[in-house]
């Protein structure tokens, strides 16, 4: 009996395209998810239906993230966003033990001396939620509107660079998508290449 293998190139090729797949795009229906908040509220992303929500992959330690909360760009995206009616949830994907990790108290409390205005800090420790999403880099962007459709996905900005400097001369993705949707146009830069350091998940 002849048994035939597939080269290791193309077996990784074919992994790859899989989880490609499974990772929801713009056009596609938000995955449902509940977790725990740093302030140990339970949050729960189809309590929202109706609103929009935004979706921010964050690990303070990460310095592309702390480009944009270090300059307040973060902040005060979430502040122009949450006045206007908009959910915003920032997610923690970090394991215990890896870079951006907190447990619940610390967690809340970082998000307070930075100034957080997410509607709530979430923490995904077993990174379940990150991995549906096929979430990579802090900071990492979703938008989802009124009806559970994912209508953005990618990079907070047009500037990949971890100087804050750059970011006044940066398109604000976020901000842009925003506009639009509320405006009742589609959105014309749906997704964009998110760039940051990678998720920190536990493998």
């Amino acid at each position: 009996m002849k048994i035939l293998t597939l080269p290791l190139t193309l077996i990784c090729l074919l992994g790859a395209a899989v989880a490609a797949q499974g990772a929801p795009k713009p056009g596609d229906q938000a995955p449902d998810f509940t977790l725990q908040g740093a302030d140990g509220k339970s949050y729960t992303l189809s309590d929202y239906a109706g609103q929009y929500v935004v979706l921010e992959w964050l690990n303070h330690g990460c310095p592309y993230v702390k480009k944009h909360y270090g300059s307040g760009n973060m902040q005060a995206t979430q502040a122009k966003q949450t006045a206007d009616g908009v959910v915003w949830l920032s997610i923690v994907s970090s394991a215990p033990g890896k870079q951006g990790y907190e447990p619940p108290a610390q967690a809340q409390k970082t998000a307070q001396d930075h100034g957080s205005k997410a509607t709530a800090v979430l923490l995904d420790t077993d990174g379940k939620v990150g991995k549906e999403y096929g979430a990579k880099r802090t900071p990492e962007m979703f938008i989802i509107n009124p009806e559970g459709e994912i209508i953005y996905h990618g990079a907070i900005d047009s500037n990949s660079s971890a100087n804050p400097a750059d970011i006044k001369t940066a398109t604000n993705y976020v901000n842009a998508a925003m506009a639009e949707a509320k405006a009742g146009e589609p959105v014309s830069q749906a997704s964009t290449q998110p760039y940051g350091c990678g998720v920190k998940y536990a493998n």
